[in-house]
């Protein structure tokens, strides 16, 4: 069923919306396979090296790439924390890989041997960092341990869809050290561009150059490469680095007011452009959408009335407030 609304803080967009200018004279050529503009500005932005990086078509090719490249159908497992992103299992089930699930609680409070013998058997193991739907981060130092002990054993790989509103926890200093960690990455959230599909693969050139033989041959439209391109602009990534202020700012006052409703029996901490909340009343979610406010209805920790509240504007959020007010 397609949800109907006027304010939409479900999917964990950004709010500022970006225009940009594209030649429309090219397109009866071929795309490069990997635009190299792109790759090197991405590089730049990420401090890595131009062969560290592969570009996809948002994070989701990422996973689906990784998982087609080194499981095996029928035969192979990948390791999850649960709750977490939905489409590592989806990108599992599609391609008859077995799944491991393992929870959040286990991830933040085990220690990295107890971790890696519980995922040894699996082939890639996926940490959301900031987690989805949670918020949670888990820090470097510890994605690193579980690395080292499952060296040889299995591919770490470190979802960073959110980074940007965390750049402290970023695993990709880790690379240089470690040939087992992949880091994704989008331009979905902070760089506001859900509707690109743009995102990327970063690791070492050795691991990149088989997932390299998997790729479509022609995965990154011009006119998507061309505002890629526009996107990771020096002027055009500080004015990101802008809104990722307000937006976490916004996040904090949004918190704050959070806790202190009456109609609110949770809220986790975040370290993304989302707040993830426990009703005490699971109707309000029905009156919120009925006002045409939409958020996303999540079961956490098997109880029914969670829901996940992305950080919009200052107007939009108002909303929010006004409706628990209002119940």
């Amino acid at each position: 069923m397609k949800l109907t609304g006027s304010t939409w803080l479900n999917a964990n967009e950004s709010p500022y919306a970006k225009t940009f200018d594209v030649s429309l004279d090219n397109l009866n050529r071929y795309p490069d396979p990997q635009p190299q503009a792109v790759i090197d500005a991405y590089a730049d932005y990420a401090g890595v090296s131009e062969e560290n990086v592969l570009m996809t078509r948002g994070a989701d090719e990422g996973i689906e790439l990784l998982v087609r490249t080194f499981c095996e159908p029928g035969k192979d497992s990948i390791s999850i924390f649960a709750p977490t992103y939905g489409m590592y299992k989806v990108t599992a089930d599609t391609h008859n890989v077995a799944l491991n699930v393992l929870s959040q609680e286990q991830l933040i409070n085990d220690d990295k041997t107890t971790i890696s013998e519980a995922c040894a058997l699996s082939k890639l193991v996926f940490i959301c960092n900031p987690n989805n739907p949670t918020g949670a981060i888990l820090p470097v130092e510890k994605i690193a341990e579980i690395a080292d002990e499952l060296s040889g054993k299995a591919i770490v790989v470190v979802d960073e869809a959110y980074i940007e509103f965390c750049e402290a926890y970023s695993s990709v200093s880790l690379l240089q050290d470690f040939n087992n960690i992949v880091v994704l990455r989008t331009l979905s959230k902070a760089f506001a561009l859900a509707g690109l599909r743009t995102g990327f693969m970063l690791s070492n050139s050795e691991l990149l150059n088989i997932v390299r033989k998997v790729i479509a041959p022609y995965p990154v439209s011009t006119l998507v490469a061309a505002i890629a391109a526009q996107a990771l602009s020096k002027d055009a990534i500080t004015q990101v680095k802008r809104q990722v202020q307000i937006l976490n700012a916004a996040k904090a006052e949004l918190s704050l007011a959070l806790k202190n409703s009456k109609q609110v029996a949770a809220v986790l901490d975040s370290y993304a452009n989302f707040v993830t909340i426990r009703l005490k009343d699971k109707a309000a979610i029905d009156v919120a959408m009925q006002s045409g406010l939409i958020m996303r209805p999540f079961v956490l920790f098997d109880q029914d009335d969670w829901i996940r509240i992305s950080i919009g504007t200052e107007q939009e959020l108002q909303q929010v407030t006004d409706w628990l007010n209002g119940l």
